[in-house]
């Protein structure tokens, strides 16, 4: 067997809008995270982490944002790009953990719709997928509400 672990971080601010997208879900808010795509910064730090894994980079190399062919793209066309690469080299996720880092909207109350959603794109059990949230004690961009920051690893495993 070999195994791979990778993580991955994106940030994203906050501007005009009345909700953010995280981790495949439309999450009602007071503002919407700005981005090249549609923003969901735990689906991109989990795309980062597979890629991680694999020694292939990271989203800006697949989809780089001065194409604008990626321009207000949904992010599950990433995810669903990474985790094709790792079956084409022959892995299989183990288990994913994704962490939101905010002060609102709140997490919590839609972390299972999260983990459904990342499940169901990645076409992996639902408890491979970890989703959760803290937030920064009010301190920095994230304390200050001025936008979104998450991390995620990802294990991936293959029979050799």
């Amino acid at each position: 067997m070999e195994f791979r672990l990778g993580n991955g971080y994106d940030v994203h601010r906050f501007g005009e809008g009345d909700h953010v997208w995280l981790c495949g879900v439309k999450v009602p808010h007071g503002r919407s995270l700005q981005g090249h795509s549609d923003a969901d910064v735990g689906m991109h730090a989990l795309t980062d982490a597979i890629y991680g894994a694999l020694a292939e980079g990271d989203i800006g190399q697949h989809f780089p944002p001065t194409d604008p062919q990626w321009k207000g793209a949904e992010s599950h066309i990433f995810l669903r790009h990474a985790i094709k690469l790792a079956r084409d080299k022959g892995y299989e996720m183990m288990n994913c953990d994704v962490t939101l880092v905010c002060e609102r909207p709140k997490v919590g109350p839609h972390a299972q719709a999260m983990r459904r959603a990342l499940a169901e794109i990645m076409d992996i059990a639902m408890d491979k997928v970890s989703v959760k949230a803290t937030t920064s004690e009010r301190l920095g961009f994230t304390g200050r509400e001025e936008g979104i920051a998450a991390l995620a690893t990802a294990a991936l495993m293959t029979q050799r």
